[in-house]
């Protein structure tokens, strides 16, 4: 008996599960290691911050929204070709993909276990996390294998009941572990506020700079943050990036002012936001002091004071 051939339709629908199921797997796995990670950061190995983690998720939640239908329907469509033609699970694509499946999920397993293994003998502690994030792995690459071998023997065309209730559960459960990430990096509307509050700390951080700096240039404080404007050397001011209102900023003293913002929630300090900040005035010995960024939802105002020691002005800095 000739062996079926493979149909331009059957090899497309097999690369398509493929490409989306490995994607998928990938996505979900490195989404439930952000969801341990930020439930159990690591401060030696784990480097985190808000934004790049709200980045992360959104990227992973984005790729299971679009993947995970994508393979189902697949998949469906697929099992009813089988269905209507059984010779279609003979084809070599079909035999090749499911192989290719269970070795790569085979060797997941048995690396995933030598990790454990090793981390074990080295000495290292088992956090919480680490041993999370293995369950993770085994049980998703775990469950994995058993479908895809089970599909090899035929199961899944002799029970379509239950084919039709795994596709339902993978659904379920994809979709509640997107969800779970509202409750961890917030709404979409969250995310933005959270993006916009981000852009508010720099653009402060940047005005203080140039305050400095115009001090030392100057060695008195602007009276208004027009006074700072510098087209030539790119110092301009910026402005609240949602209602496009100037920041405040208020003299206090001889040497101190205070600069205030109004923000849509509460912060941590600059050291969680990266971005490229312009370069600072001058100091002493290399020395600046700590900026806190420190806010609350609402108006909130930074009071500094400017210490000549450690921001000379540039004419005595020059003479020294």
């Amino acid at each position: 008996m000739d062996k079926p051939k493979v149909t331009p339709k059957d090899f497309f629908l097999w690369v398509g599960v493929m490409v989306s199921l490995y994607g998928g797997v990938v996505a979900y796995i490195t989404l439930v290691f952000d969801y341990i990670n930020h439930a159990f950061p690591n401060p030696v190995t784990n480097v985190y911050y808000s934004g790049a983690y709200s980045a992360s998720v959104s990227y992973e939640s984005a790729t299971l929204i679009v993947l995970t239908p994508v393979l189902l329907v697949l998949m469906r469509l697929i099992r009813r070709s089988i269905a209507e033609d059984p010779s279609r699970r003979e084809i070599w694509i079909r035999r090749w993909v499911l192989f290719l499946t269970l070795f790569l999920a085979g060797a997941t397993l048995v690396v995933d276990l030598i990790v454990l293994v090793n981390t074990y003998l080295q000495g290292e502690d088992l956090t919480a996390g680490f041993l999370l994030k293995v369950l993770a792995v085994f049980l998703v690459v775990g469950l994995g294998f058993m479908h895809f071998l089970a599909d090899l023997r035929g199961y899944w065309e002799r029970e379509p009941a239950r084919a039709r209730m795994v596709n339902l559960a993978v659904g379920v459960l994809v979709l509640a572990t997107i969800i779970a990430g509202f409750f961890i990096i917030g709404t979409p509307q969250d995310i933005r506020e959270q993006k916009q509050d981000a852009i508010r700390v720099q653009d402060l951080q940047n005005i203080q700079w140039q305050i400095v700096n115009y001090w030392q240039q100057k060695e008195e404080l602007p009276t208004s943050l027009l006074d700072v404007n510098d087209p030539i050397s790119n110092n301009i001011v910026p402005v609240d990036p949602q209602t496009k209102e100037p920041y405040e900023y208020e003299t206090t003293g001889v040497l101190s002012f205070k600069l205030c913002g109004t923000f849509a929630g509460r912060g941590n300090n600059i050291e969680n936001v990266s971005f490229a900040r312009p370069a600072a005035p001058m100091s002493v010995g290399g020395k600046e002091l700590p900026d806190n960024w420190q806010h609350d939802a609402g108006r909130t105002c930074y009071d500094r004071t400017i210490d000549p020691e450690r921001y000379p002005p540039y004419s005595k800095t020059r003479i020294l």
